[in-house]
């Protein structure tokens, strides 16, 4: 495992934030890595493996997940709040230009991200995510997000997560599902194995009409004098076809890459991704 070191910074209403920081080469372009919905920055530990040393990569536990702390307003579990947690990580760190990778969620602030950061932002890969999300998939994610789930040992929360997702992951074994498991869920001071974020984050799903939130075919437009790497899995149920198409069509910097056999979302570690991801890097400097 890459070795990397903990960054931890306020939010501007006084979340205590985390972040993995993976060592690079400074003159490169740094990589910040942000997470889906329900996940963490451990989600980013086999990519940092694949690409640090070469260059730095920060991976972000966006508030309420992983190591950084819970927000006292559950309403602040929201994307463009997220945007200003990276904001003030970057300030921190006194970072000037970057690039992001975005999974789901991460995508969204990613998106986000190309107003405030005009000028510093060198680059985006987009993982599964675009401006419209399909029905079935926020559908699916209503369905589970915020609900509890605690598992006696860690066989068990393996077990449990390939039974919501073998469609997603068709190819994987017992050992792709642990090593799910582990990123997903924590120890919990009682001996279970629970989820590892605030179940409040559903919360902001639950107010009418806050899914439609900005604009963002307009977020998405500003990406278009960068690198961009679109990424889908054939068996998304967030990102169709025909919004990738559209997205490719906005951004003449782009480069889309599906991966086979998988659905929501790519792990970024399958050959197809891993190759296109390479290109895309060479083309950041």
């Amino acid at each position: 495992m890459a070795a990397y070191a903990k960054l931890h910074w306020w939010s501007n209403d006084g979340v205590r934030l985390h972040a993995r920081d993976y060592p690079g080469d400074p003159a490169r372009v740094p990589l910040v890595c942000l997470h889906g919905l329900t996940r963490n920055a451990r989600d980013f530990a086999a990519f940092a493996e694949a690409h640090s040393g070469e260059r730095r990569v920060i991976a972000v536990d966006f508030r309420g997940r992983g190591e950084s702390g819970y927000a006292k307003d559950a309403m602040s579990y929201v994307p463009l709040t997220y945007v200003q947690d990276v904001e003030a990580l970057l300030a921190d760190q006194g970072i000037g230009r970057f690039a992001a990778v975005g999974t789901s969620l991460g995508g969204i602030v990613t998106m986000l991200l190309a107003g405030p950061a005009k000028g510093r932002l060198a680059g985006a890969l987009l993982n599964d995510i675009g401006p419209e999300i399909e029905a079935a998939g926020l559908q699916r994610i209503r369905g589970y997000v915020g609900r509890g789930s605690s598992c006696p040992t860690w066989l068990h929360a393996a077990r449990t997560i390939e039974e919501n997702n073998r469609d997603v992951y068709p190819g994987w074994g017992l050992e792709q599902w642990l090593g799910m498991a582990k990123r997903l869920y924590r120890l919990s001071s009682g001996g279970r194995i629970v989820l590892d974020y605030d179940l409040r984050i559903a919360e902001p799903f639950r107010v009418p009409g806050a899914e439609a939130g900005p604009d963002m075919w307009g977020a998405l437009a500003g990406l278009a004098d960068m690198p961009v790497l679109l990424v889908r899995g054939e068996r998304s149920d967030l990102l169709g076809e025909p919004a990738m198409a559209r997205m490719a069509a906005t951004l003449p910097n782009a480069e889309r890459v599906t991966v086979a056999e998988v659905g929501h979302a790519p792990m970024l570690d399958e050959p197809v991704a891993d190759a296109a991801i390479r290109r895309w890097l060479a083309r950041l400097d």
